[in-house]
């Protein structure tokens, strides 16, 4: 993309509703605009990186096994009733009447959408396991929205529904779940820690929050910091495999990590002094599994082997996709402004051009962006007409990873510059061999045939 015809309104001043480094960074990078409290437009930079994050929980969510779908976001108050969550939820729900008078509400969660969806298609043991998901946008009523995609009303995300014959069954899904957000975070860059939770209105006994650490995170956490030295790497992982699902479960799960709703200060203070930690956290993600809480009232049950009906073992699973760029960004920003991780950046890398309008400049630049493009990465060529220390700053606020610099005298050498930016390292290298690295930098971060 050319940055002169791109719509990119990025801001030189911070504006004062602005409270945390993520909000800050995204409305200066032109990444959102409010239309109203806790609800934004996703400009195109915002939008390009929110696309990046769906992909990424649709490839691991496909790895898994799960089916994807979609649901609407306005759903029918009698679904809840049956449940009987609609008089519970709270005020958070916001409560709509139709013109035929009819209430509906915007869903803040779907569990009882699509146990209404598994009752009326489901009927036999054999059709099971199904775990089914969708990434759809919902609404909370929130009393006091701040922060960003933080804390908005409005808000992308990721939630499946496991349907399992046994308890058993539906623990494996449980299990198969953490460790497919485990890979999931850790593709975006993130170190995201399962943490013993309490399951709020949903339901259920067994539940986990996956907490990214940062100064500005809305919840007091506590834990070993032995749990920050584990992590997944590239592993193979089999699925249908119950026992490698919950080894890795045991594995990530058996150091001491609760937020402050479940934090016993017993078993805290068993913990080496020198490992524990108190620290805040913004919470990513949550996986819970209910059992029979909603097939029981709404009827969601199969043939069982016996031929007698049995209610199915369900759990719901959610990933905060919009949630997730301000929690990247809160992990991985400096005084200039955002530093994407490699599998999430918006462009693969920046070129700048020292002296736009020098023919020799201009085609060095063109030359480099039909090569990176022609090996699939995408770059942001900033051919416009202005200061270079403006095309510096501008380059150091959205973040893009890696520059590559291009101007007259280093073209007298054969050379252009290519910068870390998380780093700050630059390095001189011919226009081709700067080619050949980021192809390099950025293969492992590709995955294909999902």
């Amino acid at each position: 993309m050319r940055q002169s015809r791109y719509f990119l309104p990025v801001l030189k001043e911070t504006p004062a509703e602005a409270q945390i480094v993520s909000h800050r960074y995204m409305l200066r990078a032109g990444m959102i605009k409010q239309q109203s409290a806790g609800i934004y437009s996703w400009l195109p930079l915002g939008f390009k990186v929110l696309r990046k994050l769906e992909n990424i929980v649709h490839e691991e969510q496909m790895r898994a096994g799960h089916i994807p779908m979609l649901m609407p976001t306005l759903q029918s108050a009698d679904l809840w009733r049956e449940s009987g969550r609609y008089d519970d939820y709270g005020e958070e729900m916001l409560r709509i009447t139709d013109r035929q008078g009819r209430d509906m509400l915007y869903g803040p969660t779907n569990e009882e959408m699509i146990t209404d969806i598994f009752r009326a298609n489901v009927g036999s043991y054999k059709d099971l396991p199904l775990t089914l998901y969708h990434i759809q946008w919902k609404f909370r009523d929130e009393i006091r929205p701040r922060f960003g995609v933080m804390r908005g009303r409005e808000f992308y995300m990721k939630d499946g529904y496991n349907f399992d014959l046994t308890k058993e069954d539906a623990l494996h899904a449980y299990n198969r779940h953490l460790v497919s957000y485990l890979r999931t975070y850790e593709r975006m860059g993130l170190q995201a820690i399962p943490m013993r939770a309490d399951s709020g209105p949903i339901g259920g006994d067994d539940t986990h929050e996956f907490l990214v650490l940062a100064e500005t995170g809305e919840s007091e956490v506590f834990y070993d910091s032995a749990v920050t030295d584990i992590s997944l790497g590239a592993r193979e992982i089999d699925y249908d495999s119950h026992d490698q699902c919950r080894a890795i479960m045991e594995e990530f799960t058996a150091l001491y990590a609760r937020t402050d709703e479940t934090h016993d200060e017993a078993v805290f203070n068993q913990i080496p002094q020198a490992r524990r930690r108190v620290a805040r956290g913004i919470e990513v993600g949550q996986i819970f599994y209910f059992g029979t809480k909603y097939s029981d009232p709404m009827g969601a049950t199969v043939q069982g082997p016996d031929g007698k009906p049995v209610p199915v073992h369900m759990g719901s699973h959610g990933i905060g996709v919009s949630r997730l760029i301000g929690a990247i960004i809160e992990a991985s920003h400096d005084e200039r402004g955002i530093i994407w991780p490699e599998g999430v950046t918006p462009f693969h890398v920046g070129i700048v051009n020292l002296k736009q309008g020098d023919s020799a400049a201009d085609a060095a630049c063109d030359s480099l962006y039909a090569a990176l493009g022609a090996h699939g990465l995408e770059p942001l060529y900033d051919d416009r007409k202005e200061r270079a220390g403006g095309k510096f700053a501008t380059m150091d606020l959205i973040g893009l990873p890696w520059r590559v610099t291009i101007g007259p005298r280093g073209l007298e050498k054969g050379v252009v510059e290519l910068t870390c930016r998380r780093t700050g390292e630059s390095e001189e290298m011919s226009p081709e061999a700067a080619v050949d690295r980021l192809v390099q930098i950025y293969a492992p971060h590709r995955v294909s045939g999902l």
